[in-house]
């Protein structure tokens, strides 16, 4: 097995549920990971591991994301069905207006509160996952979470 199809192996379903959280669409999310292996395919000799390579095809991903987004000129918005009331954050995702208010807030949200968020909601990425892709540790990310979802919190309640 070469050393592409080892990297492929170890971080595509990573770099695939990256790619969802970032777009919010298994299609999309599909064609970025392709994208995203057939740059690291042709950049693998020049990555020099001053970060994790997680880290690295995850940028790539992010970069060819918001490339298709430039080019595209438009944001995919997800189609959710609507529930009558949400008790906590992620059940409010399942609301349509809900989620599109809680998408506006986490926006604005400054990082890292928000890839961490995005990571661990619709990426479903463990708190020991996220660690690894920040070289922290899993108290971090966790710790690094609830405030963001806090923060979320505050803003929605504000929003009302």
């Amino acid at each position: 097995m070469t050393e592409f199809e080892q990297v492929y192996q170890a971080y595509f379903r990573d770099v695939y549920l990256y790619a969802k959280s970032l777009s919010g669409d298994a299609h999309i999310a599909e064609d970025i990971t392709s994208e995203t292996f057939i740059k690291a395919m042709q950049a693998l000799d020049s990555f020099r591991g001053a970060c994790d390579i997680r880290v690295w095809l995850c940028q790539i991903a992010k970069n060819c994301y918001f490339s298709r987004l430039r080019k595209d000129s438009k944001l995919v918005i997800i189609e959710t069905p609507e529930i009558e009331e949400a008790p906590d954050l992620e059940a409010s995702l399942l609301s349509k207006d809900a989620a599109l208010r809680i998408h506006r807030v986490l926006h604005n949200l400054a990082e890292p509160y928000k890839e961490v968020f995005s990571l661990r909601v619709f990426g479903e990425l463990s708190f020991k996952q996220i660690a690894s892709l920040f070289g922290k540790s899993d108290n971090w990310a966790c710790v690094t979470y609830h405030r963001a979802k806090k923060k979320i919190q505050e803003e929605m309640e504000d929003c009302r």
